[in-house]
């Protein structure tokens, strides 16, 4: 299956240790998501839109109430590439 290109950036960032936090409202849906590197810093281009698509494509998922990784599915989907640290 073939992931857009942010698609592949959000995976890549929770590979290395990032996570996702969704805020919920009183009926429980989700109205806004925190994507966090693993510095703890936050990343800006994970929009409710990107976030959907992973979840469907069974590429992030929460365990537990805990925030969103990525799962083996995810591992398998994002292609490999050099950090640039």
């Amino acid at each position: 299956m073939d992931i857009s290109r942010d698609e592949q950036r959000i995976l890549h960032l929770l590979a290395q240790g990032g996570k996702i936090i969704a805020e919920k409202d009183e009926r429980k849906t989700i109205r806004e998501i925190i994507c966090l590197t693993r510095d703890g810093s936050r990343y800006m281009a994970c929009d409710l839109r990107l976030f959907r698509k992973l979840k469907q494509k069974r590429a992030i998922a929460s365990a537990g109430g805990g925030p969103y990784r990525v799962t083996r599915r995810g591992l398998e989907l994002v292609r490999a590439e050099p950090d640039n640290r």
